[in-house]
């Protein structure tokens, strides 16, 4: 603990520059941690690392059970219900059928499962989403980082295509081999799921996607090679200006970063010892979890609100400057130009539902809960479960042993439980923050974002002679996967990796937001959103895209669905520590699974650690 209080001192001393009384260093003396704090800041850190009680790799232990073995047979069957067909009621549920245990899915929503992994796919041939029904487009969950071994190995034992979705643009798609899983544990323990590839070789980056704020518009190649003339535009001085608004994030985050892991020559960072890499997360939560990461970047890191006001937009971090520092470090690794990442060939929705054959007699659809009862299971049932159908009319009773929770705590706060949850636990459903996410996806007749110059000419003289100077030039696009950013409401846009086999046109993810930007979005009428994504989209690369705009959109605000209240579990300033040790707890007969009981908010892995903690849980109940 010691060594601790140096570090935290250490970490403090940039408060003495903003005048904050602070006289340890004349006295000798260390800041005291708070033990009860402290004690909370381990559990989380060890929750945040998957590190057992008793030092065990708990990711390795989930990776065994998903993936290898499955759980023990049940010594004592339980009749089981699994309120939510997300990934992560799928997932517990599939485990525990394996193990022996008589399982009942409900699910609100009467015509899909999936939950937050949504595709916007052709499934009615009559009423296909796009005027191409072979297009598709994700209106949930679309990238899957190498780092989240669940679920790309669960991908894998699935039997399900993976390809590289390019988070950061390619000079050119480029077949390549698909190398296994390798998970290397903190216990030197190394756990694959196949043998070694030949040398896995993603294509090369061209960095050809836009930045377009304050009235410029630059390469994203040409900002890293010169950022000095948009930075002017925010403002940014000094030599800040010399740094792009990435460099400028990344060196404010590393003095956090350094509480647990080193940087190495190469500029490569590793983590340190394990007990000091456990203590150094704990003690970071311990420091910074009541900040936002404005307030980080200000007062901390001593940013110039300009440079903030950069990282910010060319970043896409506005919208979370308010909310809890914490969570947008640890997003911060998870979202990154240097991950790789995966698509599922044809859509994410093919996850879920390659689950669902083996549980499709344990489904029950349309069966919004509405009511919990838990008992002893002594006098009357251990749990009862009261549900409606979308229409509000009463649909039925459910009786069982146990159940695992994967309801959304922003949806579960409408649902009545009786007795009364603990307090912690009901204060983290009721104060769980939960955030907006849109996304606007546009249909094209052909993929513009690929064109050369001749490319336009050649398609916009064949519409019409005449009609390509007729336009005023937009910008050579030429991009292949990745994003561009911008200030309109828009905010970023996305670019397919990957084209449908044989088709000319595209999907374009013409706007996803967050937060308050999202909420800009959500309280415009859907079928008005598509006019106005448009009109983003060219204030970026020139009207003449309209040429090609086959009139039909499709758009998610996760805000506004019936069945989520909200793209994902995000906190604000404090609740990791306060709430989160109360969020997976078992209260009773009741188990609690999805992302929002993991510390990997909004991923799919997130959900999967989940799923295999409650299923481990349920199995092993006496």
């Amino acid at each position: 603990m010691t060594t601790l209080g140096r570090r935290q001192f250490g970490k403090l001393s940039g408060w003495l520059a903003l005048g904050v009384a602070c006289d340890f260093e004349q006295r000798g003396a260390e800041p005291q941690l708070d033990g009860d704090r402290w004690d909370t800041a381990m559990k989380v850190a060890r929750d945040l690392l998957l590190v057992g009680p008793d030092g065990r790799d708990l990711k390795l232990e989930y990776l065994k059970i998903l993936i290898d073995d499955g759980l023990p047979p049940a010594e004592r069957p339980r009749k089981v219900l699994v309120l939510g067909a997300g990934i992560a009621g799928l997932a517990a549920a599939t485990l525990l059928k394996r193990a022996g245990h008589d399982v009942t899915i409900l699910e609100a929503n009467a015509n899909r499962i999936g939950g937050r992994i949504k595709t916007f796919r052709a499934t009615d041939p009559h009423d296909p989403p796009f005027a191409d029904p072979e297009q598709y487009a994700e209106a949930g969950a679309m990238r899957l980082p190498d780092f989240h071994p669940l679920t790309i190995a669960l991908i894998d034992k699935l039997g399900l295509p993976r390809r590289l979705f390019y988070y950061v643009d390619v000079v050119a798609p480029t077949p390549t081999s698909v190398p296994p899983v390798v998970y290397k544990s903190f216990t030197g323990e190394v756990w694959q799921n196949g043998p070694l590839a030949p040398a896995f070789a993603p294509p090369d980056q061209a960095l050809r996607t836009w930045i377009a704020v304050n009235g410029e518009r630059v390469r994203r190649r040409d900002y890293a090679d010169d950022p000095e003339a948009i930075n002017d535009s925010f403002g940014v001085m000094g030599t800040d200006a010399g740094r792009t608004a990435a460099e400028l994030f990344n060196a404010a985050l590393d003095p956090v970063r350094d509480y647990f892991s080193d940087e190495l020559p190469d500029g490569t960072r590793e983590n340190k010892p394990t007990a000091e890499w456990i203590e150094g997360w704990a003690q970071a939560l311990y420091d910074f979890d009541g900040w936002s990461m404005y307030r980080y970047l200000t007062e901390y890191a001593m940013l110039d609100t300009s440079a903030v006001d950069a990282i910010g937009t060319i970043e896409n971090a506005t919208s979370r400057l308010p909310l809890g520092f914490m969570h947008t470090f640890i997003g911060r690794s998870d979202i990154n130009p240097g991950a790789r990442y995966w698509e599922i060939d044809g859509g994410c929705w093919r996850l879920p539902y390659a689950l669902e054959p083996e549980l499709r007699d344990q489904l029950v659809m349309n069966r919004r809960v509405v009511r919990i009862e838990t008992g002893d299971g002594v006098a009357g049932p251990a749990v009862r479960v009261e549900t409606v159908d979308e229409a509000g009319d009463p649909t039925g009773e459910y009786t069982a042993d146990l159940a695992i929770v994967t309801i959304p705590f922003s949806a579960l706060r409408h649902v009545e439980i009786e007795p009364p949850l603990s307090y912690g636990k009901r204060r983290a459903i009721i104060e769980m923050h939960y955030d907006s996410a849109t996304k606007i996806v546009l249909e094209f007749s052909r993929r513009w974002w690929e064109f050369t110059e001749d490319d336009w000419h050649k398609e916009l003289e064949a519409i019409q002679p005449g009609l390509y100077d007729e336009y005023e030039k937009g910008l050579v696009t030429r991009v292949f996967g990745g994003g561009s950013v911008t200030d309109n409401p828009n905010r970023t846009i996305y670019y397919p990796s990957h084209a449908i086999p044989g088709a000319q046109g595209g999907v374009l993810l013409a706007s996803y937001t967050w937060a308050d930007d999202a909420s800009r979005w959500d309280a415009m009428d859907d079928d008005d959103r598509y006019a106005y994504a448009l009109r983003g989209v060219q204030d970026v690369h020139g009207d003449r895209v309209e040429a090609f705009f086959t009139g039909r959109g499709q758009t998610q605000s996760w805000m506004r669905d019936p069945y989520a209240f909200g793209e994902a579990a995000v906190f604000i300033p404090g609740q990791m520590l306060e709430l989160h040790p109360f969020v997976a707890t078992p209260e009773g007969p009741l188990h609690f699974a999805g992302e929002h009981t993991s510390l990997k908010h909004a991923w799919v892995e997130g959900a999967l650690e989940s799923a295999v903690r409650a299923a481990i849980e349920v199995n092993q109940r006496g």
